[in-house]
């Protein structure tokens, strides 16, 4: 799958390509590969593993699960700090959501950089989900990639972004 750049953003970044891997019902595996500029990239520096609030705010992934009431919100940095968040509604009633730690792989190479994602699902997850990125440039600026945008400002909680569903476990 490939995420589209919200048309208001420019980017040194080209091109980014998701995969989905999903081993067991409750895990799910995420391959995050960009391409273009890196060099023009801001990438946080490698921190140990810890629940962060605020990733948004800089290069960071994201899967958006919808669920039985709700969804679900993972953020995923190049540093390997994540978060985790349970939604009641668009926006509405964000609280920290319970899960074990995911295990985060960040590495780049001449042709572009991946992030490699396994977390385990809540039990109530529906199948639709959201794919998208944020990454940020050299100088500060943000640029804002999804499966599907809305119109208007980037709003990766849209209903329009949850344009995936979960692959089927193997």
């Amino acid at each position: 799958m490939f995420l589209r750049p919200h048309p208001d953003s420019p980017s040194p970044v080209t091109r980014i390509e998701v995969e989905m891997l999903r081993e067991a019902p409750d895990l799910l595996t995420l391959i995050y590969s960009i391409f273009g500029d890196l060099e023009g990239v801001s990438f946080p520096p490698a921190q140990a593993s810890a629940r962060t609030d605020d990733l948004w705010k800089h290069t960071c992934f994201e899967v958006f699960l919808g669920a039985e009431q709700g969804y679900c919100e993972y953020n995923f940095s190049p540093s390997s700090q994540w978060a985790a968040y349970r939604f009641d509604g668009h926006r509405a009633g964000m609280r920290d959501a319970p899960t074990a730690d995911p295990s985060i792989e960040w590495r780049t190479d001449d042709g572009g950089g991946v992030l490699s994602v396994t977390l385990r699902l809540p039990p109530d997850v529906t199948g639709w989900l959201g794919l998208s990125a944020i990454i940020e440039d050299t100088n500060g600026n943000r640029s804002f990639w999804a499966l599907a945008h809305p119109a208007g400002a980037p709003d990766f909680h849209h209903a329009a972004c949850f344009a995936a569903e979960l692959p089927p476990a193997g």
